[in-house]
């Protein structure tokens, strides 16, 4: 049980174009947005949809995949962990990410 303390897997839409960014290490990391949907009915009786947003980040072999495979709009599966990171903003103010890092995608739908 001690490998899914924090585990995080997830299914949806590619958002926005993965950037990719290469390291001076030679190493690559990739950034995208994933949209996850969840249907349900109202009070009424009518389909509803709650899109949630996710910025993952992948690192490595994972990130060489998203730059080769992955586009806008493009269904994936990821598994990862939840990382939370603070930065201070221009003007002094303390800011709180939290990403899911991926270590494994899943490529899904039509190609």
């Amino acid at each position: 049980m001690s490998t899914i303390k924090n585990h995080v897997q997830l299914i949806g839409n590619v958002g926005i174009e993965p950037t990719i960014t290469n390291l001076e290490s030679g190493k690559k990391v990739a950034r995208l947005s994933l949209a996850t949907n969840e249907n349900y009915k109202d009070s009424n009786g009518e389909k509803q949809t709650d899109t949630n947003w996710h910025t993952v980040v992948a690192w490595g072999k994972v990130a060489e995949i998203i730059e080769k495979y992955v586009t806008k709009g493009k269904e994936i599966g990821i598994s990862g962990k939840l990382k939370t990171r603070s930065y201070e903003t221009q003007d002094g103010n303390q800011r709180y990410v939290t990403e899911v890092e991926a270590n494994e995608i899943l490529l899904l739908g039509s190609k």
